[in-house]
């Protein structure tokens, strides 16, 4: 079964075309002002236009209020919203229901006890996103490049599809899939030269090396 691949925080029209390039099923829009792969609402609607029946457009927000939501809807048009601050299964929900835009909600994980979280989320996400926990002086929840033990995930099983995401990059993304069985996965900074600026041959590299799990 192929790996389906996400990638996070696009910021320009050629990172979106290597990202369909080299086989990307999802592409993300970071709408929170402190990442370096925050766009504002204009700048997202050129790229999400871009994106449009290429990639499936992917709207990340955190702790956002229901007037910024309807306005990055009305921008974008995204097929997913992703929240990835501390929603609550209400507000996951409710903001489902509001808004009728299917919903990826991110968990964070350090460890095998936050896990059990998912269960608040299983009724009220589409799927579900298994990030790395931030440092404790983060000023964003993502995008840091840290992982967590994916040897956690091995033989879990959820009611609703799952990204793995964190710290993954081309060297390591098949181990990680190796290890916790994870069909999806998700990358940010790990195909980036810089903080926010996607590297094409890395992005390439990194859906070829899904192609190839490694052993373990």
């Amino acid at each position: 079964m192929p790996i389906t691949v996400k990638i996070c925080g696009l910021t320009s029209p050629d990172a979106i075309d290597a990202a369909v390039r080299a086989g990307a099923v999802y592409g993300g829009l970071v709408f929170h002002p402190k990442s370096p792969r925050y766009v504002a609402l204009e700048q997202g609607r050129v790229l999400a236009d871009a994106m449009r029946g290429r990639l499936k457009i992917v709207a990340l927000i955190t702790d956002m209020d229901d007037a910024g939501i309807e306005a990055v809807i009305a921008a974008v048009k995204p097929d997913f919203l992703q929240l990835h601050g501390s929603e609550s299964a209400r507000r996951t929900a409710y903001i489902r229901g509001k808004f009728g835009v299917p919903v990826i909600k991110a968990l964070p994980v350090a460890d095998s006890t936050d896990l059990a979280a998912a269960a608040e989320y299983e009724s009220t996400a589409d799927m579900l996103m298994f990030d790395a926990r931030p440092p404790k002086d983060a000023t964003r929840p993502g995008g840091h490049g840290a992982t967590f033990d994916w040897k956690i995930m091995a033989g879990r099983s959820f009611t609703k599809p799952w990204f793995l995401a964190g710290g993954l990059d081309p060297d390591n993304v098949a181990r990680a899939m190796e290890l916790s069985g994870a069909q999806m996965v998700d990358v940010s900074s790990g195909v980036e030269s810089a903080p926010g600026v996607k590297d094409a041959a890395r992005i390439t590299d990194f859906v070829n090396a899904t192609k190839a799990p490694a052993r373990v």
